[in-house]
């Protein structure tokens, strides 16, 4: 999109986050639980004009902020300290970004540091095809897990569909959260990629108490295989009962609640992450 239709468009959805945030009761807005959103989600429009968007996902209610390794970096062509106090000026923190920990990352964990993020998420490690293999994965998690404590960070690894399902008799998951030092090493719960592998949210939650600290909160459609990210849709609007997980999870140790949306049938990227906005504000723990 050029850059003139794009900020027409923004000031447009600047309007209707102000419509809707003026829609919920004061006391609705104060007593919900502050949510977030992974950058990721707008990764057609960031590129763009990442300031305004940014500014939009402010409008929309959303109080933290998730980044990722976008096409100018973690921090989108600013210093890690400008990025955070531009976002902290919008009534916002970036508590976390994901990123690869396959090179610089003790750079990155400096730089995020810098920016006074809480943590570093390694997003995917994809499919290992032993056992052992996790074990290593496992190994390396607890270096990072190091690294980043030694400047004040927490190191976290999120899933995707494939280390729920079982391989030589026992659960990759299970392989990497019993592996890795619980005081190294947290984990971010992508609800959406667990339920693909046909797993129980609550079960695994209740299972690992304390360790799942943040979560990837988005909604699934019906019937549509483990793999499919077009299975991604606006929350409310798909098969997972986040009003019975979501209270059990922040019961259990979850503190980070990060929206993310993969598909967009019908809609743009900025409308659902309004949309999603919306359902989130329904959560007070």
């Amino acid at each position: 999109m050029h850059r003139r239709k794009f900020l027409q468009v923004s000031a447009a959805l600047a309007g209707l986050g102000q419509l809707s945030l003026l829609g919920c009761s004061s006391d609705a807005a104060q007593s919900s639980y502050p949510f977030g959103i992974q950058l990721y989600t707008l990764r057609d429009d960031m590129p763009t004009d990442p300031d305004a968007v940014l500014q939009q996902l402010a409008q929309f209610g959303y109080r933290q902020i998730q980044s990722y390794e976008g096409p100018t970096g973690m921090f989108w062509g600013r210093s890690p300290a400008d990025f955070s106090r531009f976002v902290r000026e919008l009534g916002m923190d970036v508590v976390a970004s994901h990123c690869s920990i396959e090179e610089n990352f003790e750079r990155k964990a400096n730089d995020a540091a810098e920016a006074g993020m809480q943590y570093l998420i390694c997003p995917l490690i994809g499919p290992q095809s032993t056992i052992d293999a996790y074990r290593r994965y496992a190994e390396r998690f607890n270096r990072c897990g190091e690294i980043c404590r030694d400047v004040g960070l927490r190191f976290a690894y999120h899933n995707h569909h494939y280390t729920f399902f079982e391989q030589e008799g026992v659960i990759p998951h299970d392989v990497l959260m019993q592996n890795t030092d619980a005081e190294l090493v947290d984990f971010e719960l992508d609800i959406f990629w667990l339920v693909a592998a046909g797993q129980d949210p609550l079960t695994w939650i209740r299972k690992y108490p304390g360790r799942f600290a943040f979560s990837h909160v988005k909604d699934r459609l019906p019937d549509m295989p483990a793999d499919s990210f077009s299975a991604s849709t606006t929350l409310g609007q798909g098969i997972i009962d986040y009003p019975t997980i979501l209270p059990v999870a922040y019961e259990h140790g979850m503190r980070y609640f990060m929206v993310e949306q993969e598909s967009y049938a019908g809609t743009t990227p900025l409308d659902s992450a309004r949309d999603n906005a919306a359902y989130m504000r329904q959560f007070s723990f």
